[in-house]
């Protein structure tokens, strides 16, 4: 038998055992994930209105529901189980364990109450149990989100809806409530760059045309004529249609509706202002743009919010033993190989780039490189899997979810739903063991 564990039960680590379980002759995939719950981003990180996108999930259960494929939840890599003790007794291992701990913009006043990196943003009203204590102060009439790509977006969007508007959506309970008790009349999504460099996609951008409270606005001036003629022309067709949705936007009127999204472009934070430790406002700067870098004007303006949400990009978190790229935030790597045996793959190889598509073909080129590498190859050792590891795990006194258990909690959440809602997520790891006793 080849024994294989992947780490991190997100898209890149499903994929990867999708394929290893099926093109690898007499293969045993064990899944290991710190949650009870498997899916990762599909459930924490993908936005909650977004429900179609979660649906990836279906093949995914589908995956982890083979004979030859082993959830094994609520396993923390690291201190349940070492990386030492994984490489002792698997004869492959995929590192797939994301990108969570957000960027800092290394600005003064990053470290006022009322400044939320997007990753504990996100995964707060996602129902993480990470996150599941954050609770916001949202009592602002004013939020600045910084950053120009789609979970600046999500957090805007999500920020705008009314309540009823999120009645379809699996966000967490308290922070509907608490997102319809802000008395926000004014969000910012602020890009140090202009609009042909937002990365940011039209499907997400439309959506703002389609909200009941909220209108979008942007300054004419900020948008250009047209584009340079010796763009890429697949590139140049989805900024286009971005340019076209932004000059929709344009023309609307700001009173129209008692929530306003501002687009801006070109300006970048230099200072979040407080007052008794909570912030108060947001000073930036105006850039200018040369050959598409943003370059600083000099000119400085305020505006007046109360809650500031970075969404400029995470970083991995490092394993003891396992190597790692400071400077990156990633996985050590040479093209997914970290070390004899060891592979990675999506956001801790690469970075937090590109969208579940993305993971999904770099995910299938790593398993690729992996049942090439066996086949010219094979393991050796006599190595045994969770024979070993699932003995060390019951005497560490771990208490391992399987996806029998994750079924459980999952038809627990399902029937606790109200108002429409696919489900209500438990927020506590705690919650979610008690349903197995």
């Amino acid at each position: 038998m080849i024994n294989i564990a992947i780490v991190g039960s997100g898209p890149s680590g499903c994929y990867i055992a999708d394929m290893l379980s099926k093109k690898v002759a007499d293969a045993q995939v064990d899944i290991f994930d710190r949650l009870p719950t498997p899916f990762g981003l599909v459930r924490a990180g993908v936005a909650p209105d977004h429900q179609g996108t979660k649906n990836i999930v279906r093949q995914f259960e589908r995956t982890l529901s083979r004979d030859n494929v082993r959830f094994v939840g609520n396993v923390n890599i690291g201190s349940d189980l070492s990386y030492d003790e994984l490489k002792q007794n698997y004869d492959v291992i995929a590192l797939t364990i994301g990108a969570l701990r957000d960027r800092k913009l290394g600005i003064p006043g990053e470290d006022l109450a009322g400044v939320y990196g997007s990753g504990e943003f996100v995964a707060w009203y996602n129902g993480h149990p990470d996150q599941a204590g954050l609770n916001p102060d949202l009592n602002s009439s004013g939020i600045a989100i910084i950053g120009n790509g789609n979970v600046a977006l999500d957090i805007a969007r999500i920020l705008a809806k009314t309540s009823s508007e999120m009645d379809s959506s699996d966000i967490t309970a308290a922070a509907q409530a608490a997102i319809a008790a802000s008395p926000v009349q004014d969000i910012y999504l602020i890009g140090r760059r202009g609009a042909v460099e937002a990365s940011f996609t039209n499907v997400e951008l439309s959506e703002f045309g389609e909200l009941e409270r909220c209108v979008a606005l942007v300054e004419p001036a900020q948008l250009p004529g047209s584009l340079p003629d010796d763009m890429d022309p697949k590139a140049a067709k989805a900024i286009e249609k971005n340019l076209e949705t932004l000059r929709s936007y344009a023309i609307n009127m700001p009173d129209s509706k008692p929530v306003r999204l501002h687009l801006m472009f070109c300006a970048s934070p230099v200072n979040i202002i407080g007052d008794n430790g909570k912030v108060c406002g947001l000073k930036l700067e105006r850039n200018t743009l040369v050959d598409g870098r943003a370059q600083p004007s000099g000119e400085t303006f305020q505006l007046d919010v109360q809650t500031v949400i970075p969404a400029i990009g995470y970083r991995s978190e490092a394993i003891d033993g396992m190597p790692f790229d400071e400077t990156r935030g990633i996985v050590k790597n040479d093209e997914g190989c970290v070390e004899a045996g060891v592979y990675t793959a999506g956001w801790c190889k690469r970075g937090p780039q590109g969208v579940i598509p993305a993971n999904r073909a770099d995910s299938m080129a790593v398993a690729k490189q992996i049942i090439a590498d066996l086949e010219s190859t094979p393991p050796q050792g006599n190595r045994a899997g969770y024979d070993v590891t699932g003995p060390l795990l019951a005497e560490r006194g771990v208490c391992v979810v399987s996806f029998t258990d994750w079924q459980t909690i999952n038809q627990a959440e399902l029937a606790r739903a109200e108002n429409g809602k696919p489900r209500e997520k438990f927020t506590s790891v705690e919650q979610m063991l008690a349903l197995l006793n």
